[in-house]
């Protein structure tokens, strides 16, 4: 009787139980102890190529660990700043001196000038 006046009750399906968010990388390294930073994205001013910009993101431990090699400042942004720009030193004068050493070693002349002596320039 209950049914017909008011029809059956549904039966509710169980639902899902939601899935356990995947931990970033920086979450993992963090829950580890471990230093973490990573570049999350560039820009490039297309009108200017010698102008761009880097975001990078970090963990308290890296922070830590820039701490005691001596980078200093107020904010955390600013100890970052400082190494990536060491960083980016770096690189450029490995490449300078790498291309500095093959620009050398191309243009060495030698030329005997006698008794066992040789002119190199």
């Amino acid at each position: 009787m209950w049914d017909k006046l008011f029809g059956k009750k549904k039966t509710e399906e169980p639902k899902a139980a939601p899935k356990p968010k995947k931990k970033t990388e920086k979450e993992l390294a963090t829950e580890r102890g471990e230093p973490y930073v990573a570049i999350l994205g560039m820009d490039v001013d297309y009108d200017n190529l010698n102008e761009g910009a880097f975001e990078l993101d970090w963990n308290d431990k890296f922070i830590a660990n820039l701490r005691r090699a001596g980078y200093q400042g107020k904010a955390d942004s600013d100890l970052v700043d400082q190494w990536f720009q060491n960083v980016c030193r770096n690189v450029v004068l490995e490449t300078y001196e790498q291309d500095q050493a093959i620009n050398m070693s191309r243009f060495t002349n030698s030329r005997d000038i006698g008794n066992g002596r040789t002119e190199v320039s």
